[in-house]
Order: structure tokens, then sequence, then C-alpha cells
């Protein structure tokens, strides 16, 4: 196994009108989770991965499951919930500005996670561990469950992959500022973006930002700075890594995770930093060229065609 992660995953309705939604009377369906973006992106990409959640006993969670699965991901460790419900979110178009998304997840099954959900027996046979910022945030026992499985990790030499992740619909600024420096600091490797990283350092720039968070433990630091690409810090290690243009952005949501995937596809590959980051960026562009989170991400057959363009 390449890589385990684990968070929740959502029914996503996407109008087909653009406007507000009170006006829209057709949509369509598909599923958005931060995690399962970034299973789907290294699936792609040709690595192994599992991905663990709690999804409702319903045809929602079916949903979720079998595309998750239809992707090359493993499912195997799903656990269906029949007390609790699949949450759902809808995404509000907006002409030249970003959409507005409006969740319904409160009581989920994926809120129910419990650290035995995420076996140590999974996570010791992957080389990395990926977590994110949004899970803590949806209840006690999802936060038990991402300390828990750091420490399972850490005993087994599995390296810890973070990325922040804030959502501010789900707790404060200073309430995650607080919780999320303190997974940081168990991490080997933190992929903040600029505003989260300003967020949770209250430095400004992207050099500031990833010193404050390699003196609070990490091994390495990424800040993601949209187009703008990437600036990365490990030991001697420091750089800006450019990101890649793109002609015309339909949507921006799971560019972030994208970058994650390529990037630890690098890392998985063995290149180096600055050239996951490279990747990264490459696999981020992608995600911004079409309607949907996942739907964007590429094969590796496709990024295999660009090597030209990827530095090695």
């Amino acid at each position: 196994m390449d890589v385990v992660t684990f968070g929740e995953t959502m029914v996503l309705f996407t109008p087909v009108s653009v406007g507000p939604l009170r006006y829209a009377s057709q949509f369509e369906k598909t599923i958005g989770g931060a995690e399962s973006n970034v299973a789907i992106g290294l699936a792609r990409l040709g690595h192994q991965v599992s991905w663990v959640s709690r999804l409702g006993d319903d045809e929602f969670g079916l949903y979720i499951r079998n595309f998750i699965r239809g992707e090359g991901v493993d499912t195997s460790h799903v656990v269906f919930d029949a007390k609790h419900p699949t949450a759902v979110f809808f995404k509000e178009r907006q002409t030249a500005r970003e959409p507005t998304v409006y969740y319904y997840r409160r009581g989920s099954a994926a809120s129910c996670l419990q650290p035995e959900d995420v076996s140590e027996e999974l996570i010791a046979r992957a080389k990395f561990l990926h977590v994110t910022g949004i899970t803590p945030a949806l209840s006690p026992s999802c936060r038990d469950t991402v300390y828990q499985a750091i420490e399972k990790a850490k005993r087994h030499r599995v390296t810890v992959v973070f990325d922040p992740n804030i959502r501010l619909k789900l707790w404060t600024a200073d309430e995650a500022r607080d919780v999320l420096m303190d997974i940081a600091g168990q991490c080997d490797i933190v992929l903040p973006g600029w505003e989260e990283g300003r967020i949770l350092t209250g430095e400004d720039s992207p050099e500031q930002i990833a010193e404050r968070l390699l003196q609070n433990g990490a091994v390495a630091v990424v800040v993601k700075l949209g187009e703008r690409g990437a600036y990365y810090a490990a030991a001697n290690d420091r750089a800006y890594v450019d990101g890649f243009p793109v002609r015309q952005i339909v949507d921006p949501i799971g560019a972030g995770d994208g970058f994650a995937a390529g990037f630890l596809s690098g890392l998985i590959r063995g290149w180096s930093y600055r050239d996951a980051v490279r990747l990264g960026n490459r696999v981020g562009a992608y995600a911004l060229t079409v309607v949907g989170d996942v739907e964007g991400y590429p094969f590796w057959s496709q990024i295999a065609e660009e090597k030209p363009h990827i530095h090695r």
C-alpha cells in the first residue's frame, strides 16, 4: 500500500444553471471529499491507496463507495453505519467568482468515525498516511481518530503528510489554529495553502510560514500559492516552484487536493521535493479545467506524455 487516508466524503449536487439555488430545478450528482479526492488522484497516477470512512447504510453511501471503488481505490475498510446518514452538500454556481458551498453534514455517519475504524495493521502496510484538518473539526471522536492514526503511523515509521484544509464553517480560526498547529507538530510534511498558513502561524510570507511550521516540528513544508505555484522548505533545500498556466479556470474546487496527490506521487516515486512539488502543481492545474472535484485529475499516461515539461 502506498498511501492510507481517511475522512468524510459527501454527495455533491451541482445545479445545471448558474445563479441562486432557490431558482435551480435540475442538478448533477457526484461526490466530494478532500481525502477521497486525494485517493482518487493517486489511483489515477498508478498508486495503491486505501480510503477509510464511515458512510450511511443508505443509497448515497453505496453511491459514494461504488464511485471511489470504481476509481481503483481500496474501500474494503469503509464502515456502513445504519444509525447515521451520509452527508450531502450543494454547490451554488456563480458568474465571475468562486462557487458558494452549502453543507448538510451535521450528525453524519462520518462524524461518528472512531479510532478503531482506521486499523493499525492497515497503516503499518503503507508508505504514507495522509490526514487533513477537516476530520478533527467534525467531532471529538474524529479528532481522537486523527491523533491515534498519527500515533499508529509513528510506531511503524510511516511518513505522515498533513493538509490543514481549514474549513471555517466547521470551527473558528482560533479553534482551528490551536488544534491544527498541535497536529502539524506531530506530522512529517505539512501542506498549507498561503491563507491557511497565515491563520496557523500569524506569518505573512511563504518563507516565514514554512519556517514557523518547521520550527513547530515538521520535516518539510510546502506552501501552496495557487497560480503562482508553491514554495517548499526542508532542511537546507528551499525554493519556489512555478505553477502551470491555465487558459480558462472552470472550477477551482479540488485543485489543492490534486496538488497533494501529485506531490505524494512524486515522493512515492522517489523524486526530490522540487520535482514532487512540480508534479503537484501540474496535477492541480488539471483540476481547474473541468466542473467537479475529481473529474479533471489526470492519469499517469497523460502525465508521462508531458515528461519534457516535468523537471527531473
